[in-house]
């Protein structure tokens, strides 16, 4: 099994999340960060002054996949988030070791 991370502009959510729903992912985790990259953050203007933002807001989505379908599920993820811009994001992949449905027991990909 795999963790798929991808750190995405927030006004791509909507759309990646309808792509991963599209691709029959059946739930996600979405957690509001702040980072940067490359970018390094950007200067913004307010009430006249002229301040660094260090720390870009990000979505971070993360889905949990069967092996196989690691590499489609981070396509999907890819076509849905790129706008051609600098600060797209980006995707983690992991290993995951053990998943386990509270509710009913369930362990492994049975679990997802």
């Amino acid at each position: 099994m795999k963790m798929i991370a991808a750190v995405i502009k927030h006004f791509k959510l909507d759309e990646v999340r309808k792509a991963l729903t599209d691709a029959g992912v059946e739930g996600m985790t979405v957690i509001e960060v702040k980072g940067f990259g490359r970018q390094k953050g950007h200067m913004e203007v307010y009430r006249g002054v002229e301040y660094e933002v260090k720390f870009l807001p990000k979505i971070k989505i993360e889905v949990a996949v069967p092996d196989e379908r690691a590499d489609e599920i981070v396509e999907v993820i890819t076509k849905a988030a790129k706008t051609g811009e600098i600060g797209d994001g980006k995707i983690f992949v992991y290993n995951l070791l053990e998943v386990v449905r509270i509710r009913t027991g369930e362990r492994g990909e049975e679990a997802l």
